[in-house]
């Protein structure tokens, strides 16, 4: 589709916007994203936020509902697991990957977007007890999160020399996952100010973080290759050597070499 990065302008993207920082280069913490996707019409239309004019990072622009996994996600118990086929994907060619760890990312993606956007990713279930913040106000809607919905499909890690990095996990789950909306989240102080279902071709008039558009062109990918019900290996991306890598992996392992 034209306007969506192919593979190598991907990684063309994020090697120059790389080139553009220099400072102290600090770990990368654990992250998850979460895109949510409308299928209903003709063309898939994904859910997506404009950060607050007023952020020192990544101001006023257009991005999935996302952020840094916590220590308290580990505590909330779940309607669902995830499914055997994403864990094993998660697993793969990550020497620190365990069940433990890629169980919180996934929680930290519904609870992102729900502090975020006020969507729940869940069942029906009994709240429980003992809960603070944002997973106290999730459980008081009625539910539990629900990570069966959740499919993995990519994964980054922000160049060094950045102020921030992470180290994100994106997640995709269809609109329909949708159990419940606390209403009133997003407002021009929130940190999105506006929520817009967009399709891909609208997404190339907005201002978009380059990860963020890089991510567009690989969900595009893997919706095409979904059609076909073709295998999709899960793309990583990384900076080695002073040169941003894209490393595919799949059900093998990793085709390449890299921080995994």
């Amino acid at each position: 589709m034209p306007g969506l990065p192919a593979p190598a302008e991907r990684l063309a993207l994020l090697s120059e916007e790389a080139r553009k920082h220099a400072g102290k280069t600090r770990p990368p913490v654990d992250a998850a994203t979460l895109i949510l996707i409308d299928r209903k019409g003709r063309e898939p239309r994904m859910l997506m936020g404009r950060r607050h004019a007023n952020h020192r990072f990544m101001p006023d622009v257009f991005v999935f509902p996302g952020g840094r996994s916590e220590a308290g996600d580990s505590r909330m118990p779940e309607a669902n697991p995830l499914a055997p086929e994403t864990l094993a994907a998660l697993m793969l060619a990550s020497p620190r990957a365990n069940p433990t760890r890629m169980r919180r990312l996934a929680l930290a993606a519904i609870r992102e977007t729900f502090e975020e956007t006020g969507l729940v990713i869940g069942q029906k279930g009994p709240p429980p007890v003992g809960l603070k913040g944002p997973w106290a106000e999730f459980a008081q809607t009625g539910h539990l999160p629900d990570l069966s919905q959740l499919t993995y499909i990519a994964r980054a890690i922000t160049p060094p020399r950045r102020p921030k990095r992470f180290d994100t996990r994106f997640f995709v789950a269809d609109a329909a996952a949708v159990a419940f909306e606390v209403a009133g989240i997003v407002t021009p102080e929130s940190e999105l100010t506006e929520l817009a279902w967009l399709t891909f071709g609208e997404t190339e008039k907005l201002p978009l973080p380059v990860i963020t558009r890089v991510m567009l062109g690989e969900l595009r990918s893997w919706l095409d290759a979904k059609a076909q019900q073709a295998t999709v290996p899960i793309p990583f991306y990384f900076e080695r050597f002073g040169r941003m890598q894209r490393v595919l992996i799949d059900q093998n392992g990793a085709a390449g070499s890299g921080p995994l």
